[in-house]
């Protein structure tokens, strides 16, 4: 198999690294293409925070719905999906139309901004650099606005925790994957039955509909009825405020 290839299948997030720094060559590499990505017309409507001050890394830690290896790493990045320079650019530039950012300008730079910041974590495996996606950066977004003094049309997406995984951390088993027959379709959309469902989310040997309502009941309240699937809700309404 393409070496590329093997990399991308093998990735998995990393939480454990080890007492090893990255180098400032391999940082500027995996900086570098994160800003290699496509991007739309070329526009790179992304801003990439390099967070090296230790304080900073330790709150993020506790904002981040308490996550202690966010505090150890030793590269993080805050990948900044961002309008605000085309806005300033207009206004500098005396255009005569008034402009309002839309929200089909924070669409598309956060289209570009993800693309930006799965090319660090590619970059990154390359390297033998494990990583891990935060996306409860964007929580608590009166505080993270000020921590990084975000202006009114950007906004955070990703946060980026890099460093060298431990033993046990390359030997655990990586998530399997959605079976693509239930998420790749030829030329429209398939809308899964509740027979299909239950295959895919029902595991195990029962699959009867009480298992089914139950196993979607869990996922419920899981992912939204706890403090931190409230609050990502309230702080994504203060995120899009300004383009509304």
């Amino acid at each position: 198999m393409n070496e590329t290839i093997r990399q991308i299948f093998a990735r998995k997030s990393v939480r454990v690294f080890l007492d090893k720094e990255i180098s400032e060559t391999d940082k500027g590499i995996i900086i570098e293409a994160a800003k290699q990505a496509p991007s739309g017309g070329n526009t790179q409507p992304y801003t990439i925070i390099d967070i090296t001050d230790q304080k900073i890394k330790d709150e993020l830690a506790i904002l981040c719905d308490h996550q202690p290896f966010i505090a150890k790493g030793k590269m993080v990045l805050l990948f900044v999906a961002d309008f605000q320079r085309y806005y300033d650019l207009y206004q500098y530039g005396d255009v005569e139309l008034e402009y309002q950012p839309q929200e089909s300008n924070l669409l598309m730079s956060i289209q570009d901004t993800a693309i930006a910041a799965q090319n660090s974590v590619v970059a990154a495996e390359a390297l033998g650099i494990g990583s891990c996606y935060i996306g409860d950066i964007v929580e608590n977004a009166e505080r993270v606005r000020e921590l990084f003094d975000i202006p009114p049309y950007a906004m955070p997406l990703s946060l980026l925790v890099f460093g060298y995984p431990t033993q046990q951390q390359k030997e655990r088993v990586k998530p399997k994957r959605i079976d693509r027959k239930f998420n790749v379709f030829e030329n429209k959309y398939h809308r899964l039955t509740k027979e299909e469902l239950k295959e895919l989310y029902l595991t195990g040997e029962d699959r009867s509909d009480e298992a089914f309502v139950e196993f979607a009941r869990k996922q419920v309240t899981r992912k939204y009825h706890t403090d931190f699937g409230r609050e990502m809700v309230r702080s994504i309404k203060v995120w899009l405020e300004n383009w509304r």
